[in-house]
């Protein structure tokens, strides 16, 4: 056996080598579009394949077989199946925003279904396919030869139209893969006109034109931050979510109706997926599931039970199913056969350049052939000058060649030009043809000049390459399909919960969870409470109020920080139950605790958050000043030593503050007394203290002119007066006594705005509840002792009171239970200083 032949290498070296060769096989002649055209190979030749074969937007169609065959055997060596399949997809109205290719026959749907067999279907160019190869016989790009040497295909297309931003592209390669979404063109021509008058323009500039991607299946965009980064870096990610409508039958009952999907959604297995949620009920309340889609548009139908919210059902179906899915881009393509990831402006700057080269080229072509014409125009005109002389001397030659060659030396002409006149037909000898061709002459001569114009100026290229844009967006201009909403706030989860009114309590210890409203009945006045925490033996319940499941919570912390949580954040426990560590929940310092909270929906700007400090300090921020949180929090109040939270609230820059404390004092001013400032500042002072023991306690905004004061002690006597009776002073005073502070009252610990219509809660720090009506007692003057609220055991005493709104439920069972409770209440009334009998 001979081994002459055979060659010994390392394999190593050659796997490297031959991975090598097929990965940049696969990148450059497979996957990836090229920034210049926005083609692939397979589909830059199958439109090149339809120009060779004349089939023009207005010609007749042709079998798909016959242009598949012509591609195949030409220009792209694979299986008939890749080039079909690819030409299928450029005729699909859903999977290409601006089509490619007019297919005729069954294409396929947006069901996944397959499109019939090439033998069946028919095809032709788009008129914007022409606009892609147009002057491509100009010289305008380089060819090479195809697989077998025997014919010459282009690398690229002329490419009037910026296909890679309108189309999009996906593919994977090795080790790299690209996802660029499609665009409106009307958006991508104003910013490739912006860039070509502002070449130093930036991508925030052009995020004025280019509103985010514009998918053929139309659907909503939501938020604006994914695409703008992938705008800016070439990466970034799109949420797409159905569109659908609300329609309510006549039955009463509603049903959701469905008319866009998500781009690149099979429709028919999101409604396969929707009936596989219902059967394994995951999703309730769908009563029937209809596909009526024709070929007029989507419509899916989804009817309702009658108790049933359609927002709830339609974002279950936005979690569980396709009806939103993520586009994530990747805008990487081929920039002179390197793979690239681009950003906006990068790709629409790389499309300018190629097609200022294509306009050069152009023109150069253009240049060459009228210099040609009027070198051959020039010398018919010097034969017909001398026409007389130039007819003598082609008779008195004996043949063509001789006749050439003594044309050329009689009239300095050259070679071409006397082939031309021997070639001349005699008609051309009459009075209007010799007027035409001088004509003829003088055009040329003109067009030669305005064509090394062109060549000279850059700018008459630009304002001719906005004038080709111009044309362009003229003829497939459309208005947009994908609505981008800029608020992308509805993607929050809480839209599957349903909006009530929750029980916020935290423990001493820092322990927080969220009950019904409904699960503490009201009870009349005097009575013992009832169970609503479970605590352990050193901790207690200190404080309680009332917000929506769909309201952000602000807490503000000792350090005078400030953290964001929504309501249905928030774990939702028993009466008895302790909750979850709010350290669990918030970026919180070891150290650090709750003191105050508001419940809030919108930041508006007309708004502010008024602090009070135990110090006796105040401080006014606008509501705006908090809308946009960090992880870690952000500094709401400037906390001086020794100092601390006690209340926080929501003004609206004209309202009366009342401030308590613990020894029984409260003032009123008006927050007009009090100017805004930053996040970070300290804050005035507010009240005067009466010592080192005495500390505010609580304050109050009264927002309701209707509204009295209710003034709670830690003994359980509480009393209700008119706002009026607090005269309004200036900040910073002393203030009116509201309660006096005694042995058997005990200290002042809240101090509430209060109406009629309103419930109050107490908590004792035992983990006691009580919920009663305010309007169960009646209004009394300052300067009284009160009544009692709750019948305390020994040892307990009140730690946190709120006012919360009464529902008709609970005037139903108030009143039953008045019925059929009997009252223990015990109501003291009598002038400050007198004993009680």
């Amino acid at each position: 056996m001979t081994t002459d032949r055979i060659i010994k290498i390392n394999i190593e070296d050659e796997m490297r080598e031959s991975y090598l060769d097929y990965s940049m096989s696969v990148i450059v002649s497979r996957a990836l579009p090229d920034v210049r055209d926005g083609l692939k190979p397979v589909h830059r030749r199958i439109l090149y394949g339809m120009h060779e074969l004349g089939m023009a937007h207005n010609k007749a169609y042709k079998k798909s077989a016959r242009i598949v065959g012509e591609v195949l055997g030409k220009y792209h060596p694979h299986g008939d199946t890749a080039v079909y399949d690819s030409m299928v997809r450029m005729a699909q109205t859903f999977s290409l925003r601006y089509p490619l290719v007019d297919g005729q026959g069954n294409f396929g749907s947006i069901d996944g279904d397959r499109a019939a067999a090439m033998r069946y279907t028919e095809a032709r160019m788009k008129l914007l396919s022409e606009f892609m190869l147009q002057d491509i016989e100009k010289d305008t790009v380089d060819f090479r030869p195809n697989f077998d040497d025997s014919l010459k295909e282009p690398t690229v297309l002329p490419a009037k139209v910026p296909n890679l931003l309108i189309n999009g592209s996906s593919g994977i390669a090795v080790g790299m893969a690209t996802n660029i979404p499609p665009h409106n063109l009307d958006e991508i021509i104003q910013a490739l006109v912006h860039v070509v008058d502002n070449p130093e323009c930036d991508v925030e500039e052009l995020l004025e034109f280019v509103k985010g991607p514009d998918f053929p299946t139309a659907g909503q965009i939501f938020g604006v931050t994914g695409f703008r980064q992938a705008y800016r870096t070439g990466r970034g990610k799109v949420i797409i979510r159905a569109k659908y409508e609300i329609e309510e039958l006549k039955n009463g009952k509603e049903q959701i109706v469905i008319t866009e999907i998500p781009y690149q959604v099979n429709k028919s297995n999101v409604v396969e997926k929707i009936a596989a949620l219902v059967r394994h009920k995951e999703v309730d309340g769908i009563t029937d599931l209809r596909d009526e889609s024709d070929k007029d548009g989507i419509r899916i139908v989804i009817e309702l039970r009658k108790d049933v919210y359609p927002m709830v059902v339609m974002n279950l179906l936005f979690k569980h199913t396709q009806l939103q899915n993520t586009f994530g881009i990747i805008m990487l393509a081929l920039d002179k056969g390197i793979p690239k990831v681009m950003n906006l402006k990068e790709m629409l700057v790389h499309f300018i350049d190629y097609r200022h080269e294509v306009i050069v080229r152009r023109t150069q072509f253009e240049l060459r052939k009228t210099e040609e014409q009027a070198h051959i125009l020039a010398g018919l005109k010097i034969a017909l000058d001398n026409l007389d002389e130039v007819i003598k001397t082609i008779k008195e030659a004996p043949d063509v060649a001789t006749a050439r060659a003594r044309l050329i030396e009689k009239f300095s002409l050259s070679e071409i030009q006397a082939k031309a006149i021997l070639e001349m037909r005699l008609q051309k000898l009459t009075g209007m043809e010799r007027e035409k061709i001088i004509a003829d002459y003088d055009e040329k001569l003109r067009l030669i000049e305005k064509l090394k114009f062109i060549l000279s100026n850059r700018d008459k290229r630009m304002e001719i390459m906005k004038g080709e844009f111009s044309l362009v967006h003229e003829k497939f201009a459309d208005v947009r399909r994908t609505e981008v909403l800029t608020d992308s706030s509805d993607l929050d989860i809480e839209d599957m919960i349903a909006e009530e009114d929750m029980v916020i309590t935290i423990s001493h210890s820092g322990y927080i969870k969220r009950s019904p409203v409904s699960d503490y009945r009201s009870q009349t006045r005097g009575g013992t409470g009832s169970r609503g925490a479970m605590t352990k033996d050193d901790d207690f319940i200190e404080n309680i109020f009332i917000a929506s499941t769909h309201d952000y919570l602000l807490f503000f912390t000792n350090y005078g920080k400030l953290y964001w949580l929504k309501v249905h954040g928030i774990p939702i426990g028993t009466k008895i139950s302790r909750g979850r560590a709010i350290v669990n929940l918030l970026a919180c310092d070891g150290e650090e605790k709750v003191r105050a909270f508001l419940n809030v929906r919108e930041f508006s700007t007309d708004k502010y958050v008024v602090m009070a400090t135990k110090k006796g300090v105040i401080k006014k921020t606008p509501l705006s000043a908090f809308s946009r949180p960090r992880v870690n929090g952000i500094i709401a109040l400037n906390i001086r030593d020794e100092d601390d939270i006690v209340g926080v609230d929501i003004t609206s820059g004209s309202d009366d503050i009342v401030l308590g404390t613990r020894e029984g004092k409260a003032i009123r001013f008006n927050e007009s007394k009090v100017r805004p400032m930053g996040r970070t500042a300290t804050g005035v002072r507010g009240v005067t203290l009466n010592g080192d023991d005495d500390a505010v306690i609580d304050m109050v905004v009264v927002s309701r002119p209707e509204a009295n004061l209710l003034a709670v002690s830690e003994k359980g006597l509480g009393k209700r007066s008119g706002i009026e009776d607090y005269r309004i002073t200036n900040r910073g005073g002393k203030g009116v006594i509201t309660l006096k502070s005694t042995e058997k009252t005990g200290k002042l610990v809240a101090l509430k705005e209060v109406v009629d219509t309103d419930d109050l809660m107490i908590i004792t720090t035992n983990g006691t509840l009580i919920r009663m009506a305010i309007s169960t007692f009646r209004v009394i003057a300052r300067n009284t002792q009160g009544v009692k609220l709750i019948n305390l055991r020994d040892g307990d005493s009140i730690s946190s009171v709120t006012r919360i709104a009464v529902t008709e439920e609970d005037e139903t069972e108030d009143k039953n239970q008045t019925e059929n409770t009997e009252e223990t209440r015990v109501e003291v009334e009598k002038p400050e200083g007198t004993e009680e009998k």
